[in-house]
Protein backbone atom coordinates (compact mmCIF):
# COMPACT_ATOMS: atom_id res chain seq x y z
CA UNK A 1 0.00 0.00 0.00
CA UNK A 2 1.29 3.19 -0.92
CA UNK A 3 2.05 5.91 1.80
CA UNK A 4 1.07 9.58 1.06
CA UNK A 5 2.22 12.38 3.43
CA UNK A 6 -0.37 15.26 3.29
CA UNK A 7 1.33 18.39 5.04
CA UNK A 8 -2.11 20.96 5.69
CA UNK A 9 -3.02 23.02 8.82
CA UNK A 10 -6.77 23.06 7.77
CA UNK A 11 -8.62 20.63 9.32
CA UNK A 12 -11.39 20.68 6.84
CA UNK A 13 -9.24 20.10 3.57
CA UNK A 14 -6.99 17.51 5.43
CA UNK A 15 -10.31 15.87 6.20
CA UNK A 16 -11.28 15.91 2.80
CA UNK A 17 -8.32 14.45 1.31
CA UNK A 18 -8.11 11.60 3.99
CA UNK A 19 -11.73 10.92 3.09
CA UNK A 20 -10.89 10.31 -0.86
CA UNK A 21 -7.63 8.88 -0.52
CA UNK A 22 -8.10 6.43 2.45
CA UNK A 23 -10.99 5.59 -0.45
CA UNK A 24 -8.74 5.13 -3.04
CA UNK A 25 -6.45 2.70 -1.15
CA UNK A 26 -3.70 4.58 -0.39
CA UNK A 27 -2.24 4.83 3.48
CA UNK A 28 -2.64 8.68 5.06
CA UNK A 29 0.25 9.38 6.93
CA UNK A 30 -0.59 13.73 8.42
CA UNK A 31 1.12 16.75 9.57
CA UNK A 32 -0.10 20.07 10.41
CA UNK A 33 2.76 22.27 9.91
CA UNK A 34 6.12 22.80 7.83
CA UNK A 35 8.20 21.14 10.51
CA UNK A 36 6.53 18.63 11.78
CA UNK A 37 5.82 17.52 7.93
CA UNK A 38 9.68 17.44 7.19
CA UNK A 39 10.09 14.93 10.73
CA UNK A 40 7.58 12.72 9.56
CA UNK A 41 9.00 12.32 5.78
CA UNK A 42 12.78 11.73 7.54
CA UNK A 43 11.01 8.97 9.72
CA UNK A 44 8.47 7.03 7.09
CA UNK A 45 9.80 7.83 3.66
CA UNK A 46 6.40 8.40 2.00
CA UNK A 47 5.69 7.03 -1.59
CA UNK A 48 4.43 10.92 -2.24
CA UNK A 49 3.75 14.43 0.05
CA UNK A 50 0.69 16.69 -1.31
CA UNK A 51 2.47 20.12 0.55
CA UNK A 52 0.31 22.96 1.21
CA UNK A 53 1.80 26.04 0.63
CA UNK A 54 0.42 28.50 3.56
CA UNK A 55 1.44 26.83 6.53
CA UNK A 56 1.76 28.21 10.29
CA UNK A 57 6.01 27.54 10.94
CA UNK A 58 7.82 27.45 7.22
CA UNK A 59 5.91 27.57 4.09
CA UNK A 60 5.72 25.06 2.00
CA UNK A 61 8.21 26.00 -0.34
CA UNK A 62 10.70 26.43 2.15
CA UNK A 63 9.68 22.86 3.60
CA UNK A 64 10.17 21.27 -0.45
CA UNK A 65 13.22 23.37 -0.76
CA UNK A 66 14.84 21.27 2.48
CA UNK A 67 13.05 18.26 1.73
CA UNK A 68 15.09 18.70 -1.80
CA UNK A 69 17.97 19.27 -0.48
CA UNK A 70 18.20 16.22 1.75
CA UNK A 71 19.44 13.05 -0.25
CA UNK A 72 17.68 10.94 1.51
CA UNK A 73 14.35 12.08 0.41
CA UNK A 74 15.25 14.36 -2.49
CA UNK A 75 13.66 11.72 -4.67
CA UNK A 76 10.18 11.68 -2.72
CA UNK A 77 7.83 13.44 -4.91
CA UNK A 78 6.17 16.56 -4.17
CA UNK A 79 3.00 17.85 -5.05
CA UNK A 80 1.42 21.43 -4.12
CA UNK A 81 -1.67 21.51 -2.85
CA UNK A 82 -2.69 24.94 -2.75
CA UNK A 83 -5.22 27.97 -3.03
CA UNK A 84 -2.51 29.96 -4.13
CA UNK A 85 -3.83 29.95 -7.87
CA UNK A 86 -2.51 33.15 -9.16
CA UNK A 87 -0.36 33.76 -12.14
CA UNK A 88 3.21 32.80 -10.89
CA UNK A 89 2.21 30.60 -8.23
CA UNK A 90 2.56 27.28 -10.40
CA UNK A 91 5.80 28.65 -11.47
CA UNK A 92 6.96 29.54 -7.70
CA UNK A 93 5.88 26.38 -6.28
CA UNK A 94 7.79 24.09 -9.37
CA UNK A 95 11.35 26.32 -8.54
CA UNK A 96 10.86 25.29 -4.89
CA UNK A 97 11.40 21.49 -6.10
CA UNK A 98 7.94 20.34 -6.63
CA UNK A 99 6.95 17.87 -8.54
CA UNK A 100 3.51 19.11 -9.39
CA UNK A 101 0.96 21.29 -8.84
CA UNK A 102 -2.83 20.99 -8.10
CA UNK A 103 -5.14 24.45 -7.74
CA UNK A 104 -7.33 24.35 -4.24
CA UNK A 105 -10.34 23.51 -3.89
CA UNK A 106 -9.47 20.31 -5.33
CA UNK A 107 -11.91 17.93 -6.98
CA UNK A 108 -11.50 14.15 -6.30
CA UNK A 109 -10.54 13.28 -9.71
CA UNK A 110 -7.81 15.30 -9.93
CA UNK A 111 -6.21 14.74 -6.98
CA UNK A 112 -6.25 10.93 -7.69
CA UNK A 113 -5.13 11.67 -11.39
CA UNK A 114 -2.46 13.62 -10.08
CA UNK A 115 -1.37 10.41 -7.39
CA UNK A 116 -1.77 7.54 -9.91
CA UNK A 117 0.63 9.46 -12.69
CA UNK A 118 3.26 9.97 -8.97
CA UNK A 119 2.74 6.78 -7.50
CA UNK A 120 0.81 4.48 -9.61
CA UNK A 121 -2.91 2.91 -10.06
CA UNK A 122 -5.33 2.90 -6.55
CA UNK A 123 -7.41 0.29 -5.36
CA UNK A 124 -10.67 2.33 -6.24
CA UNK A 125 -11.41 2.20 -10.08
CA UNK A 126 -15.47 4.36 -9.24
Amino acid sequence: MSKILYIEDNPQNMRLVRKILKHAGYEMLEAEDGLTGLRVARETRPDLILMDVNLPDIDGLEATARLKSDAAMASIPVIALTANAMVGDREKAMEAGCDGYLPKPISRQELLKTVVEFIGESVDKS
